[in-house]
């Protein structure tokens, strides 16, 4: 009866509507407010504007009419506004979301009158309960009621982030009350969520931030963005993943996102925060040891993971022989890792990508960060440029490590000394709605000597430059600049006439555009471009002073381009089935100014084979590699908390590191694919389960995966790397194989939480050829060094109050693949060492425990600093792991040793206050 009422008003003021005349006004307002406007509209004609001040507090017009018509004028002003107007005689009326009906459609009141024509045409009440009015739950009235709009449900889309930092949140959960409509946010904390027209109460949930809980009222598509408070309660907690609903739902396979405010309790060596050591003890991703720089997923070399720190390049990721990252904890937001299913845009890696991401500065006050340990110093400052619009965050690590090396075991590492630093500095600006612009520069530098009479330095530069635009509400573009350069040198003076000072450089520019489309609720389509330009100086060596009987030398420099454009499509089938699929397809060429020999094709390649060289002038073409890699992978939910994932991901990779040592080091050059060198190619399959217990308290998730590999590199016995112009004599290429399980459970609530992670992984190299000196271990499979079958971590944190807690780790890792000598013979006279098969033994197993203690300062909001103390002891049983094994002989005898890197338990005291 109420309904029928108000409808009945409506009816009779709509058979007294003022029809509009003709008549034309001129205006011009420069940032002026909605209020005054209205104002000046009443002093120059003879209309009055109805409305309430709270729908227009805040909204400021810039605009010009010229000859105009009044309705033409209010329809413009009020546009991206929730208010609708209707003008009765000389009377402009507003009206917040709903209309004033002029004229009821035909059989209104009839029964037989369709259910569309009424949904479109009904004015939406809603009543807010005492209930919800003490719970703060806020009514937003996000779009307008349109008589051309006659659909029973309409989209809600806009972005999460942080209220206090601005910084975008991704995996939130969003769900509609009473429906099983849900959202989850992505990487930059855009949603898009199919509500009912009308009333709708949403929900926003993530780790880490208080939910919030919203009316919409909802009459046709609309944009609204959500602002969350973050959660003191997440101060505790030592979580990897952010999402338990992201861990069942995701599409993609292999993916561990790693927040850095997650990590702070897990105790770690000389209470450096580290998150790419904490990437170690996730399944799939391990190292070689302490000591030891670069890390191998699913089998992969070091030099073929991808690390992306604001889309630019790090060649060299890690700082003080490996033992810590080049990554400033406090200025990072997140670390993306893909192991299994690499998005399409990446290219140019087999077997991951880290992507970094530096977090954006507070545009609202001064903030800062600072962290005071044994070893190392951390200061971080944040300051708005521009109020609310722009920011700048810088922050700065250094060493003065040089003590922890007198006490270590090596007697060779106890007389050397070591220093770095890295400094960056991120600018981001939100030029308007639409556009953000972010800039971030990059410096680290390492110094140390192992010998009294060598120095060695390696230094890692880079800059990039992000445009992100918002292009409508459902396409947006991002515009990549990046640079990036690594050097490496040596700098050797020693007693004899022999002095030098070596050098390498690696350079690389890129420039890529990408589109992100949401075509409509089920598909969202990815495109884009790249183009990267390599330039190597293999190296060079230069003698230092007169004396010196070191002849200069440098390598000729190489040069290539890497190009590529990519398509992938988010496809989501139904509740159940989704798919991601993705083809991208990658051209290289190798550029001179280059001389390149030519050789026998009956015998191996050597000096003794060389037939001719060709000449190539500055970038001609060499030689051209191009394929296609196809990217897919699949979920689906037999319920909402089990789900089962699939994926197919091929790779190419045309730079590589030239190495003969066990482990990755900073001398390793790299190298691109040229006449003789090709591409390294991987295919990979990968299968998972992913479970949720108990709602969200905790996860499992068993994956494996198996990887066929082309192409890669490795080097013939004794081989020459380095100042080698013709290095392609030194180095083989054959096939490899990898397969493991991973296993990782987690629990992710209560004062108990933590993970453990389990993986069973093997790697297989084969080199063969017709040529007995270009075969390895008679050419059958053989381990690679880095082959580790059984790696076990466990991650435990346990909150004793609000502010106390303790952690603890375990680590366990098989020993690693080793060649030894297994006997000695005698020819002419000389006494020689027989080796065995290339990797036919192992190291002993590595064991590791390291326990922490955690004090958080008061949790009060209004003082001028929050205080973190964190006590850990780094391998507490100070078992003597290996690092390497060398033999030596000594009066006919080969004797073996053990170099270790921490053989004793290492205390830590670091103090971090914010402020």
């Amino acid at each position: 009866m109420k309904r029928l009422i108000i409808l009945s008003f409506f009816f009779i003021i709509s058979n007294q509507l003022y029809s509009q005349d003709n008549q034309k006004y001129s205006f011009a307002f420069d940032t002026v407010s909605l209020k005054e406007v209205f104002f000046e509209i009443e002093s120059k004609t003879d209309y009055k504007i109805y409305f309430l001040e709270d729908w227009i507090k805040g909204k400021m017009i810039t605009r010009e009419f010229a000859n105009q018509s009044v309705d033409k004028i209010m329809e413009d002003l009020l546009k991206g506004t929730s208010l609708n107007f209707k003008i009765i005689d000389e009377k402009i009326i507003l009206t917040l979301g709903n209309m004033i009906i002029s004229n009821l459609p035909n059989n209104y009141f009839s029964e037989e009158k369709q259910p569309s024509e009424q949904k479109s045409q009904d004015p939406i009440f809603f009543k807010e309960s005492v209930e919800e009015i003490k719970r703060g739950i806020e009514t937003v009235i996000v779009s307008k009621q349109n008589a051309n709009d006659t659909k029973s449900t309409y989209k809600l889309s806009g972005k999460a982030i942080n209220r206090f930092t601005g910084d975008p949140i991704p995996n939130l959960t969003i769900q509609a009350k009473g429906t099983n409509n849900f959202a989850i946010t992505d990487f930059d904390g855009n949603y898009s969520i199919e509500l009912n027209r009308g009333e709708s109460i949403i929900t926003a949930q993530a780790m880490g931030m208080n939910t919030l809980v919203k009316r919409i009222i909802l009459y046709n598509d609309g944009e609204y963005n959500l602002e969350l408070n973050e959660s003191l309660e997440s101060l505790s907690e030592v979580l990897i993943n952010t999402s338990a609903q992201a861990n069942v739902r995701n599409t993609l396979t292999g993916v561990s996102r790693i927040e850095i405010q997650d990590i702070k309790n897990i105790p770690l060596v000389l209470g450096e925060r580290d998150i790419l050591k904490v990437a170690t003890t996730l399944p799939g991703i391990s190292s070689a040891g302490e000591g030891a720089i670069g890390y191998n997923v699913r089998g992969g070399k070091a030099d073929q993971n991808l690390f992306l720190l604001d889309g630019a390049s790090i060649y060299n990721p890690t700082h003080f022989f490996g033992i810590f990252s080049a990554i400033n904890p406090f200025t990072t937001d997140a670390a993306q890792v893909y192991k299994g299913s690499i998005p399409a845009k990446y290219g140019g890696r087999l077997a991951s990508v880290f992507e970094i991401s530096t977090k954006n500065g507070s545009k609202e006050k001064f903030k800062g960060e600072v962290s005071i340990g044994p070893v190392t110093g951390n200061v971080t400052i944040e300051t708005p440029i521009v109020e609310g619009k722009s920011s700048i965050v810088i922050g700065g690590r250094g060493t003065y490590s040089d003590w922890i090396l007198n006490n270590l075991d090596d007697p060779v590492l106890k007389n050397s000394k070591a220093s770095f630093y890295d400094f960056i500095l991120k600018y981001n600006h939100e030029i308007d709605e639409k556009n953000d612009l972010s800039v971030t520069g990059y410096h680290s530098s390492d110094l140390f000597n192992i010998t009294i009479d060598s120095v060695y330095s390696y230094t890692n530069t880079l800059a990039s430059v992000n445009w992100d635009r918002k292009i409508s509400e459902d396409t947006r573009s991002n515009l990549k600049l990046a640079h990036s350069r690594y050097q490496f040198g040596i700098e050797f003076e020693g007693r004899a006439n022999n002095n030098f000072d070596f050098g390498f450089d690696l350079q690389e520019t890129e420039i890529s555009y990408g589109l992100n489309h949401l075509i409509n609720e089920k598909h969202r389509l990815e495109v884009g471009l790249s183009s990267k330009l390599y330039s190597i100086n293999p190296g060079s060596i230069e003698p230092i002073g007169e004396e010196s009987i070191v002849t200069p030398f440098a390598v000729n420099n190489e040069n290539g381009l890497e190009s590529a454009i990519y398509v992938s499509d988010e496809w989501t089938l139904s509740e159940k089935l989704s798919v991601n699929a993705g083809l991208r397809f990658s051209v290289f060429n190798f550029l001179g100014e280059t001389t390149q020999r030519t050789y026998s094709p009956d015998a191996p390649l050597s000096d003794a084979t060389v037939t001719g060289a060709d000449e190539f002038g500055n970038n001609e073409i060499v030689e051209t590699y191009a394929g296609p890699e196809i990217r897919v992978s699949a979920r689906y939910l037999f319920n909402p908390s089990f789900s089962l994932r699939g994926a197919y991901n091929s790779t190419l990779q045309y730079i590589h590191t030239l190495s003969n040592n066990t482990t990755a080091s900073p001398i390793d050059t790299w190298k691109l694919s040229d006449r003789f060198i090709e591409p390294q190619r991987s295919e990979q399959y990968s299968l998972g389960l992913f479970k949720n217990l108990n709602g969200t308290k905790y996860e499992l998730s068993l994956e494996g995966y198996y990887k066929n590999l082309e192409n890669t590199l490795d080097y013939k016995v004794g081989g020459q790397l380095i100042l080698n112009e013709f290095v392609e004599t030194e180095v083989l290429q054959g096939d490899g194989k990898s397969y493991g399980v991973e296993l990782l459970m987690k629990k992710n609530e209560g004062n108990l939480n933590g993970y453990l992670g389990y993986s069973y992984s093997r790697t297989f190299y084969r080199l063969d050829s017709q040529f007995a000196e270009e075969r390895v271990n008679q050419g059958d499979f053989f381990p690679a060094n880095f082959d580790i079958p059984h790696e076990l971590s466990l991650v435990l944190n346990y909150k004793l109050t609000k502010r106390y807690s303790f952690s603890g780790n375990f680590i366990y890792q098989t020993g690693r693949p080793v060649t030894f000598p297994v006997g000695a013979f005698q020819e002419g006279g000389n006494n020689y060492v027989l080796f065995s098969d290339r990797n036919q033994f192992r190291i002993p197993d590595y064991f590791r425990v390291d326990l922490g203690i955690n004090i958080e300062g008061n949790h009060r909001i209004q003082k001028f600093a929050h205080s973190f103390w964190n006590i850990s002891v780094y391998n507490v049983l100070g078992r003597n792991n290996p690092y390497s094994t060398f033999f030596v002989t000594d009066n006919g005898q080969v004797r073996a040793f053990q170099s270790s890197i921490f053989t004793v338990p290492i205390p830590t005291i670091t103090y971090n206050f914010k402020f």
